[in-house]
């Protein structure tokens, strides 16, 4: 395992910093500035990163990306985080549709399909869960009734990430009537401008509309728009999600060690650096976050695929992350009267708040842990 930047990776590392100095408002030791809602601003912070070239970085060459190994796409996660620079809007089709695309789909697809999301004139979401179906991605109940040429999809989707503000989804349905469990589905590439489509916001516990609810009525898809070949959902769906896990533990770490370093700005700022139960806590977090950070290493395996070590990242991810925001809560109330408890109360009022979807989003916790348990353990199911 390559504990330290190649000199290749620390020149780009070195190029990256310099680019988001000059480009990203400095932020350090500041509460972080939610995402923007104004997609006009998100879509022109997408534009620019595609024209510097940190866009696509593991995509090959010949579907526009710059051919690079995860270990620059961890790196430029790590710096942009650090950096307090926005969440590319169109998160998704780089790190998910686009790698699926890539692997499985058609050339008339990639080319209809991959410049846009490169660029950001595409934005992409996942239609997966379903009210019914919770983590249970086999239980889904949309259907995609085969019609000549077409599909005819009816049915729901929730928990869509960028739902309300996406162009097209990737979309998972059962397309054989009779099937069960992962048999029979089909992945559709699913405009969302498309009669019979509705898309309305799941506000969180923040007030953020940060899900989207698909409903689906009689919505005709051609057949065209179907991705991976009728009744290979199920294959083309973890795909999609073994990309998904495997490159956004990098974002999870980097997320954490900057609310660590914004936790012990909180702790000094209010007084209370000295407290030796405090500092123990703060302290524990620490280790954990670097144990992810290293794990994220090990699971980049061969440089080019995720390894399964990040179903791990992501379980422990959350949980650290919501102890981290509960010491954060913790500290505002024993300094309640400090008048530094103002400046960080909305902010760590609004993390604790988020958080608690962490250990949902991406996968529930229960589930993952039966991944950890099969999949990499090789333990016995145990239903």
């Amino acid at each position: 395992m390559q504990l330290r930047d190649t000199p290749e990776e620390a020149r780009f590392r070195h190029r990256l910093r310099d680019w988001l100095a000059s480009t990203v408002p400095a932020r350090d030791n500041e509460p972080l500035v939610p995402q923007t809602t104004d997609i006009d601003t998100a879509r022109r912070w997408a534009h620019a990163l595609y024209e510097a070239g940190y866009a696509g970085l593991t995509w090959p060459r010949e579907h526009g990306g710059q051919g690079l190994t995860l270990g620059y796409q961890a790196i430029y996660l790590e710096e942009t985080a650090r950096a307090g620079a926005g969440e590319h809007v169109n998160v998704i089709g780089l790190g998910m549709v686009g790698p699926t695309l890539i692997a499985v789909g058609t050339p008339d697809q990639q080319h209809a399909y991959l410049p846009r999301i490169l660029t950001g004139e595409t934005l992409m979401c996942q239609g997966f869960s379903e009210p019914g179906a919770g983590s249970d991605l086999a239980a889904m109940a949309t259907r995609a009734t085969p019609d000549g040429d077409e599909f005819v999809l009816d049915g729901q989707k929730v928990w869509s990430s960028y739902a309300t503000v996406a162009d097209e989804c990737l979309l998972l349905a059962r397309s054989a009537p009779d099937s069960s469990r992962h048999r029979g589905l089909t992945c559709f590439l699913l405009d969302l401008r498309t009669p019979g489509v509705t898309v309305r916001p799941q506000r969180q516990l923040t007030g953020e509309p940060g899900f989207g609810e698909i409903i689906l009525d009689q919505v005709r898809v051609p057949a065209t728009r179907v991705l991976g070949g009728a009744g290979n959902g199920w294959s083309v769906a973890m795909t999609t999600l073994a990309h998904e896990r495997g490159t956004f533990g990098f974002t999870l770490t980097a997320r954490l060690e900057r609310q660590l370093r914004l936790l012990a700005a909180t702790i000094r700022d209010a007084g209370l650096d000295r407290d030796p139960v405090v500092r123990d806590r703060l302290a524990t977090l620490h280790v954990e976050a670097q144990g992810l950070r290293w794990t994220s290493i090990r699971a980049l395996g061969d440089g080019h695929s995720p390894g399964p070590e990040s179903t791990v990242l992501k379980l422990r991810w959350s949980e650290a992350n919501q102890r981290l925001t509960g010491l954060a809560l913790d500290v505002l109330r024993d300094a309640a009267d400090h008048p530094a408890a103002e400046r960080w109360r909305s902010h760590w009022e609004r993390e604790q708040l988020r958080s608690r979807a962490n250990s949902i989003e991406g996968g529930s916790s229960e589930i993952l842990r039966d991944i950890v348990a099969e999949r990499i353990l090789a333990l016995p199911r145990s239903r």
